[in-house]
Formats: structure tokens, sequence, C-alpha cells
């Protein structure tokens, strides 16, 4: 019952984040409060955040070569060796970082073990996890879109590539659709709505799979849960709960700029959608959503396996007295020998310790 309790817990921790700025500003009108200080507030715990953790990370020493190969290294001239998977230079790193960064290439190759009965007997098989992996890029590259396309409330004029990606991301159309204040919907994201089932998709697997369930923490459901709270938002304010634009815009463009003003008439909703976007900013830090920089910083990544033909030494070794196995013989070797043990150096007899006097 302990992933009841994390569901629970992260859920109404979100359940308290939405309901902190209703009541804030719909209640106690705290406008400046949630549109000035928690977003400026939120930045500044991330940017500091962020920093500390990445320094943090580059001080860690790795003295010795510890990438994860899936593949055939370099050996001899004749055996042809995986230069992405099992890379020896600099340049083979790189092709391996941006496959991973860009197409989550090791999440791709991933497999889960699963036990199994057939027929009354066990069985294991490996099954190939194709639907996390297109889960997970359909995620990323929804959220990535959907904040370069917020870059027109922050800009004047709009930048070029922020309309090309509304074309493209906005291409369908639907028609009057009346239970909507009875105004028509002209454009829908298709990143919205793939988003939200990504999300729901993650969810619904962590929960499905037992052994992922088993280790799932309020760590796990607290950031899924804010991210379906953050797209909620934002789908209604643009489908469903109508706010001013221009208002909202005048709100961004001030804190970019560092010339903040809280406009009026913009409406709860979009305060609630702001401090829940500020709150996933605050936690990033602290929050395993912090892979994004600890990707090119981890050693099983970002390092080549040269080991064969290049000596790593630990350079943090304290110099300490060794015991060579040359001195470990000649201070045992009789004793070896009497008990049967193979010596390099067989002991000397008293006679030809005479003769070499002589």
């Amino acid at each position: 019952m302990g992933f009841i309790v994390s569901i629970l817990f992260s859920f109404f921790a979100v359940i308290v984040v939405v309901a902190v700025p209703w009541i804030g500003v719909g209640a106690l009108d705290l406008r400046f409060l949630f549109g000035i200080v928690v977003p400026y507030a939120a930045m500044a715990i991330f940017f500091v955040g962020v920093v500390i953790r990445v320094i943090d990370w580059a001080r860690s020493p790795v003295p010795f070569r510890i990438p994860t190969t899936a593949g055939q290294q370099w050996s001899l001239p004749w055996f042809k060796h995986s230069r992405i998977d099992n890379p020896k230079s600099t340049w083979g790193v790189i092709l391996r970082m941006f496959f991973e960064v860009v197409t989550f290439r090791s999440l791709f190759r991933n497999t889960r073990l699963e036990y199994r009965r057939v027929e009354g007997a066990p069985k294991v098989d490996y099954e190939w996890e194709k639907w996390l992996w297109l889960a997970a890029l359909v995620f990323h590259y929804s959220f990535f879109i959907i904040f370069l396309r917020h870059f027109r409330f922050f800009m004047e004029p709009i930048p070029h590539f922020v309309e090309i990606l509304d074309k493209i991301d906005g291409f369908l159309e639907l028609g009057i659709i009346p239970f909507i204040n009875g105004l028509g919907v002209p454009t829908v994201y298709q990143t919205d709505l793939l988003l939200m089932l990504a999300l729901t998709y993650l969810f619904v697997r962590r929960l499905y799979i037992h052994q992922v369930r088993y280790v799932s923490l309020p760590a796990d459901y607290f950031p899924l849960f804010l991210i379906l709270a953050l797209g909620t938002t934002g789908i209604l304010m643009r489908y469903f709960i109508r706010v001013d634009i221009t208002a909202v815009k005048t709100l961004a463009v001030g804190l970019f700029k560092f010339h903040p003003k809280t406009p009026e008439g913009i409406g709860v909703i979009f305060y609630i959608h702001l401090f829940c976007i500020c709150t996933l900013i605050a936690y990033f830090p602290f929050s395993k959503l912090m892979h994004f920089a600890g990707i090119f910083l981890s050693p099983t990544r970002n390092l080549s396996n040269n080991s064969r033909f290049k000596r790593h030494v630990n350079p943090w070794n304290y110099p300490v007295k060794v015991h060579t196995y040359e001195e470990y013989e000649d201070e045992f070797r009789e004793l070896m020998v009497e008990a049967g043990l193979p010596v390099e150096k067989q002991p000397e007899t008293t006679a030809d310790t005479e003769e070499e006097k002589e």
C-alpha cells in the first residue's frame, strides 16, 4: 500500500499548489506577489540551484574510464568496432551524446525483464520497452515545442521561428464547438494533446508494472501530477476559459525586461498556471528532472573507452608501502613449497649455497 500513500501525497501536494494562487489571487488579490515576486524567486532558485549542482558534479573525481558500452570495443584492425556504442575517440563520444540527447538511444535499446509462467513452468522473458521510449520522446519534444511557442509572450516582435512552429504545430483546425461559450476553436495544437497523452501513459505505466510501482516514490509522482496540472490549466485557458492575452503579454514582457507590472483583468486561471510553472522551475534543481544537465556530466556517457591503448592511473591514490609478490615469495618460499604451492623460483639447497660460496 506504500504506492497509494505516495500517489495521494503527491496528488494533494499538487492540489495545494493549485489552491494557493486560487485563494491568494481570487480571494486576497495578491497579484503583485504571484505575478512578480514568485516568478523572480522561482527563477533565482532555479539558476542558483542548477549552478550549484553542476559545479558539485563537475568537481567529483572520475579517475577511471567507466563508460557504459553496448558494442564491440576497438582492438585489432580486422575487428569492426562500434564507434557510437563503444567510442574510442572524442568524436565518437560527441556522436554518442548527440544521439543520446536527441533520440534517447539508450532508452530505445532498453529491455524489461518479465517473469511468467507458461503451462505451469517458470519462464524469463525480455520485453523491448518501445512504448516507454516513444512516450518519453513525445513528451520531451512536445514540452520543448510548447516552451518555444511561449516565446511569443516574451518578445516583441514575435520571432519568425515561433510563427513557423505555430503554423506547423497548429495545422489542425476544428469547427464551431457550441459548448465552449458559444465560440469556435480556430486551432488545436497537436503538442498539447500529445503532451497530455504521453504524461497519462507514463503515469499508468508506473502503476501497471509492479516492479516500477514498487520502487516509485513521491518524487516520481509529484512532477507527473504537477506537469499534468500545468498542461490542464494551459488547455483550459486556450480552449475553455478565455483570458486577456494582451494583459498576459504585458505582464510577461515586463518580467522579461525587469520592468514588471500587473495589469487588470488577467484572470485567476492564469495565475494558477503561472504558479504551477514557477513551482516546477523552483523544484527542478532538487529533483530527478536535473537529468537534463546530468546527462552531460555522466562518466558512463561522456568518456571514451580507450583503456586498451592508454593506461589510466588514479591521481588521488594515497602513497602507501606495498608488498610485491616477489617480496612475498622471498619471505614465504620454503613454506609455500612445503605446502605444495607453486612458486616462480625454487628455494636454494644447501649444496647450491656451498658451491656459490666456494
